[in-house]
């Protein structure tokens, strides 16, 4: 209500349950559909029920292809979470490294990601992905556009292999679905026409 939701959009009446019952999911989806609250609000349903892992690191990865689409997801994540105990954080280029260093020390439920500075912080030993229940990757053909494919194989690779999935693009075709193919298991798949 807070957030001036009134019904839910196709992608979000789609993906909702299926991110509920934990299925891998590929679904393609235009900016501005509200697909942020198609993965962001079933995490937060989840995430009521604590960890039974111990660590600081996060418990769902959403990793985006630039800074200002980051620091949207960010934005949204904690209007939906603002009257939730979640503790959210980014990690986005271009920002300085002290601030993350500190946001990577302390207990995270949700961590947005670009895949470069990522890899940096990884590189470092700085996260801990052993907690991590959902990984999300978001506008993946553009991510894939950008040459981060290989970031992406090496930061799922260091997550656990029983983790949820979910691929958000714009289409679900060529490129998409190769790294699909080797991400994501059995997953359900959701296609809404390109407006």
């Amino acid at each position: 209500d807070k957030c001036g939701y009134k019904e839910t959009t196709a992608i979000q009446e789609q993906a909702i349950p299926v991110v509920l019952e934990g299925h891998d999911l590929m679904a393609s989806a235009q900016t501005g559909t509200g697909k942020t609250a198609a993965f962001v609000l079933p995490a937060l349903q989840k995430f009521q029920i604590p960890s039974s892992k111990k660590g600081n690191g996060p418990r769902m990865l959403v990793l985006t292809p630039t800074r200002e689409l980051a620091m949207q997801v960010s934005d949204n994540v904690g209007q939906f979470s603002r009257f939730s105990q979640i503790a959210a954080g980014s990690i986005v280029g271009g920002m300085a490294y002290p601030p993350q260093n500190i946001t990577l020390r302390r207990p995270l439920d949700i961590l947005v990601a670009t895949p470069g500075r990522l890899m940096d912080h990884m590189e470092q030993g700085r996260i801990d992905f052993s907690r991590l229940e959902i990984l999300v990757l978001d506008e993946a053909d553009r991510m894939l556009d950008m040459g981060f494919i290989n970031d992406i194989k090496k930061i799922a690779a260091k997550t656990p292999r029983d983790r949820q999935t979910l691929l958000f693009s714009a289409t679900l075709e060529g490129k998409i679905l190769n790294i699909a193919k080797q991400l994501l298991n059995d997953p359900r798949k959701i296609q809404l026409a390109s407006n």
